[in-house]
């Protein structure tokens, strides 16, 4: 194993704590502090020591596709690293967006190449599906919920503007699209006015109140309407949410350890600054009710636990070692990225132990040993999901 050096990402909704406080740096940081990127995206590539000098993984993982990744998953993914974690700290909400799958991600790519980067909603052509798992308490938006509830939720204002919504979610999960693009689709010069009368209704409770919040933090945005339209989730540490492609989301506060296939495919809807296409979004969106997207973790041996999910880009095991499991071993195959997220932890593949503390990573190649974890503290073990 040997040290990964991962950027952090600026984004305006990041915390000025949360990243920080794991690192053991001190709080408040001088900015915001969004995102700890640990894989070989392009976009932001983690590094390792060469020589005394900063490699990008990105170069490394290209130039020697056989001794980072292995036969197997070179021969599944190519000369990449398939998946990409992260810890993701919000302050603010992330805008409402979605994800492609596969085919859309190849077609959206092909189709907008040659244009400038600023008009293009595709940056590589993979999917993205997604898996969070909350390190403190984290508020989300995740998956629609049952149109009806929506339906009363919005009736609740009292505002005749939005009868026709109302009226097509009252016909099932069958009016999902039209309520969606009737709201994301408002006409720009009437948005304030719409607000400013949700906002003035007397409607109270859960609902309003975040309609409420999300609209004075994005004003005259819809996406604060469109809410009402998801699962509003509250995860205590340790739960997880899965989000495949297709599903309309927003993380809204708190911190957590992400997990996706190393793509950076966002369509945005709403709740941003950034760029939105809402007709793109539209295409790729599930309309369909998602019943449950809480994952809870599933023990897989003394001290280990994991969030199966239906892909195979990546798995992501979570190891705790303390003095009643003071070590672990771990059979997983490589290559393997291992973030420390509490404690003190020593990791060893066989070509060489390395100690970490709170918020350090480490990564090996795929010719490594059997993972042993030793220590007290927590660690996240981030590999292919080839099985």
């Amino acid at each position: 194993m040997e040290p990964l050096y991962g950027p952090i990402r600026d984004y305006a909704w990041g915390s000025r704590s949360a990243i920080a406080l794991l690192q053991g740096r001190p709080v408040p940081s001088a900015g915001p502090e969004a995102e700890l990127w640990l894989g070989a995206h392009p976009g932001a590539p983690a590094h390792v020591d060469r020589a005394g000098l900063r490699v990008s993984l990105c170069e490394l993982v290209r130039d020697e596709p056989g001794q980072w990744l292995g036969q197997r998953v070179s021969e599944r993914f190519g000369s990449r690293l398939p998946f990409l974690l992260k810890v993701l700290a919000a302050d603010a909400p992330l805008s409402l967006q979605a994800h492609p799958d596969a085919e859309q991600a190849r077609a959206g790519y092909a189709a907008e190449e040659g244009r400038p980067e600023g008009r293009r909603n595709y940056s590589d052509p993979h999917h993205k599906p997604e898996l969070l798992v909350a390190l403190t308490p984290f508020e989300a938006l995740c998956g629609f919920r049952d149109p009806a509830e929506s339906a009363e939720a919005l009736a609740a204002f009292g505002v005749p503007a939005l009868t026709p919504v109302v009226a097509a979610l009252r016909a099932g999960p069958a009016g999902l699209r039209t309520a969606v693009r009737t709201l994301l689709g408002w006409p720009v010069a009437q948005r304030h006015d719409l607000l400013a009368s949700v906002l003035a209704a007397p409607a109270d409770g859960p609902d309003a109140e975040l309609t409420r919040r999300l609209a004075e933090a994005y004003p005259g945005d819809p996406g604060a309407l469109v809410a009402l339209l998801l699962h509003h989730l509250r995860l205590e540490a340790g739960e997880a949410i899965w989000m495949p492609a297709g599903n309309l989301h927003a993380y809204l506060s708190g911190c957590g350890v992400e997990i996706m296939a190393a793509s950076d495919n966002v369509l945005r809807g709403g709740l941003t600054p950034k760029r939105v296409d809402v007709d793109e979004l539209l295409r790729v969106l599930r309309f369909e009710v998602l019943d449950d997207p809480v994952r809870a973790a599933q023990p897989v041996g003394p001290g280990v636990d994991w969030w199966p999910v239906p892909v195979d880009d990546f798995a992501l095991h979570r190891v705790r070692v303390d003095a009643a499991v003071p070590s672990v071993t771990l059979p997983l195959p490589g290559p393997r990225v291992v973030l420390c997220a509490g404690g003190a932890i020593t990791v060893d593949d066989g070509a060489g132990a390395l100690t970490l503390a709170s918020g350090e990573a480490a990564i090996g190649t795929a010719s490594g040993a059997p993972l042993r974890i030793d220590g007290a503290g927590v660690a996240f073990v981030a590999t292919p999901g080839l099985g």
